[in-house]
């Protein structure tokens, strides 16, 4: 800050006046005016109204470079604002940049720039992308407009995204090994047990080609699909990921990306955990050597006659720590503690040639928990006969029309009149045999209420999926082809990567909601020549955020300078 003095024919008038360096454009703007000369000499008592001005700007300095500087910012009711000019920005992405920076994606970008020898910043793409795809999911096309909202502008044109997706299409299986490399020195990787599941995602066409082929929808969508496989850490973390057309059976999915991560990731001793679906012999035969094992749910209903015998006898059950046996037909249900256990048996089977140890878990409280939904199925299934049954159509496994039969005789054996619709007795009581029941079979010999706790983390891999699906927009698939497609689901899995690595920071003291709505919410007013303040509300979450991360942008107002400064810590490497 400077002395400015304007004359006129009659007055000379004292300002403080500061430069600025705003977009590359630079200006001068009044801090403060502080009168005439001659009114400050009379104030003064005949001091020289040039000196103590000197004096005084000279304090302003000294309490600006402390960043004790009280800001006054002068605002005309009759001046209109510029036309164009931004004035809120997102400040909520810098928590995802000290992240992105912390796993070097910054470098894996310049050893692709490197590689391939193109001329826009891949980093300022991908990083962008990744930003945008967590806090205001949309189009590629509509992400270069949305970068905008971050303090930081983008240096990239529209059509350098889509040149950029095709590279990170070619380089996905590179990225994800480096960034694997690299996350070790944010938190220890727990890679001796994964958690492997598949999902797919819909596009709003109709013509299959590539990729995207119709297949059995997970969504029950009658549109084409792509197949993703995903690998996630003990910790709930992404590992890696692979896509597939839409009528790839799932089950062969999983031992190429295994195979993948086994040789680009240096893993060799792991469990891997799957649901049934995934579950197929080959599978199991495939984790059933050198240091690999396997836990896989089992259906307690598909097992053969003699094992579904065993499993469903109320005798011979345990408890984990106790040495006596129970009898779950004679359990006090009015306890609460027999309500919360978890009662099991196992033993070792021998299925396709193949030694695997077979535990099954018997819960009064998942018992209770399958019959409440099975009651709300019944419930709707009733309505559905009493209301319009000629809605009736063929139903899957899980869908409550299956408790709707049809006749279309009566009971003497002759023709109806018209088709009877009753609720099928026989399903409900065949599916109640099941209730409270749950099995998993391993290779492993570990004691079996270590094998449990280990498969009930298999629910982080299903909100892995749910939070790139909801919260990440992953779906529909707008992109056409197989390059950009590929690219698309690779952002998507670096962006739940660097929110997992969010969540971890912040100790799981919030929900996913709760994290980006909060990093949503950040944003700043530019106060021109001076800094941002805050326009968002100081929360547990935002005090949170900021203890953990190390940096604060709370304060009334964030100068240019400390604003830089944070920049700069958020892109540490």
């Amino acid at each position: 800050m400077r002395l400015k003095v304007s004359k006129s024919k009659n007055a000379a008038s004292l300002y403080v006046i500061k430069s600025t360096y705003i977009n590359g454009v630079h200006s001068s703007k009044i801090v403060e005016k502080l009168g005439t000369y001659d009114e400050l000499k009379i104030k003064l008592g005949g001091q020289d109204p040039y000196q103590w001005a000197e004096e005084y700007i000279a304090e302003l300095n000294k309490q600006e470079k402390a960043n004790i500087r009280k800001i006054m910012v002068p605002y005309s009711p009759n001046k209109l604002i510029p036309k164009g000019e931004q004035r809120s920005f997102n400040g909520g992405y810098l928590f995802l940049q000290k992240i992105y920076y912390q796993l070097k994606l910054n470098n894996i970008c310049s050893k692709i720039s490197e590689k391939h020898k193109f001329s826009f910043d891949l980093n300022d793409i991908l990083s962008r992308l990744l930003y945008a795809r967590i806090l205001f999911p949309a189009s590629k096309l509509a992400t270069h407009k949305l970068s905008r909202h971050f303090l930081e502008q983008p240096v990239f044109d529209v059509q350098h995204i889509y040149r950029a997706l095709e590279v990170i299409a070619k380089e996905s299986d590179f990225i994800q090994s480096e960034v694997y490399n690299n996350s070790r020195s944010i938190q220890k990787r727990n890679a001796g047990v994964l958690f492997y599941d598949c999902t797919n995602y819909f596009f709003e066409i109709e013509q299959e080609s590539g990729l995207k082929q119709y297949g059995y929808s997970k969504e029950h969508r009658p549109n084409p699909i792509v197949q993703m496989g995903l690998f996630i850490d003990s910790d709930g973390i992404p590992l890696a990921f692979d896509i597939h057309t839409g009528n790839t059976n799932e089950q062969v999915t999983l031992r190429p990306l295994e195979q993948k991560i086994l040789k680009d990731f240096g893993l060799s001793r792991i469990v891997v955990c799957t649901d049934a679906g995934l579950a197929s012999n080959d599978n199991r035969k495939f984790n059933d050597k050198e240091d690999r094992a396997f836990i896989t749910t089992q259906s307690v209903k598909k097992l053969k006659k003699h094992l579904r015998e065993w499993a469903l006898s109320p005798d011979g059950w345990r408890l984990p720590g106790k040495k006596k046996t129970y009898d779950i037909g004679n359990l006090d249900e009015t306890e609460t503690e027999g309500f919360d256990n978890i009662y099991y048996k196992q033993r070792w089977i021998n299925e396709d040639g193949l030694e695997q140890k077979l535990i099954v878990t018997y819960s009064i409280k998942y018992r209770d928990y399958q019959r409440k939904i099975r009651n709300s199925q019944i419930e709707r299934a009733k309505k559905l006969i009493s209301t319009n049954p000629t809605k009736l159509k063929k139903a899957n496994q899980n869908d409550y029309k299956r408790f709707v039969k049809k006749m279309s005789v009566t009971k003497d054996g002759e023709v109806a009149g018209k088709d009877i619709y009753s609720l099928d007795t026989t399903i409900i009581a065949g599916e109640e045999v099941f209730d409270g029941f749950y099995a998993v079979c391993t290779n492993l010999e570990d004691d079996a209420s270590a094998i449990i706790s280990v498969n009930r983390k298999r629910w982080e891999i299903e909100e892995c999926f749910r939070i790139m699906k909801s919260e990440f927009k992953a779906r529909p698939v707008y992109l056409s082809r197989d390059d950009r497609i590929k690219a698309h689901f690779t952002t998507c899995f670096l962006a739940l990567l660097i929110y997992r690595f969010l969540e971890k920071k912040l100790e799981d003291k919030f929900t996913c909601s709760e994290i980006i709505q909060g990093l949503v919410d950040m944003n700043f007013f530019e106060l021109k020549g001076e800094g941002y303040t805050p326009s968002y509300t100081r929360t547990d979450f935002t005090d949170s955020l900021h203890d953990a991360f190390g940096f604060r942008t709370d304060y009334e107002i964030t100068t240019y300078s400390q604003m830089k400064k944070i920049f700069k810590l958020t892109q540490k490497r």
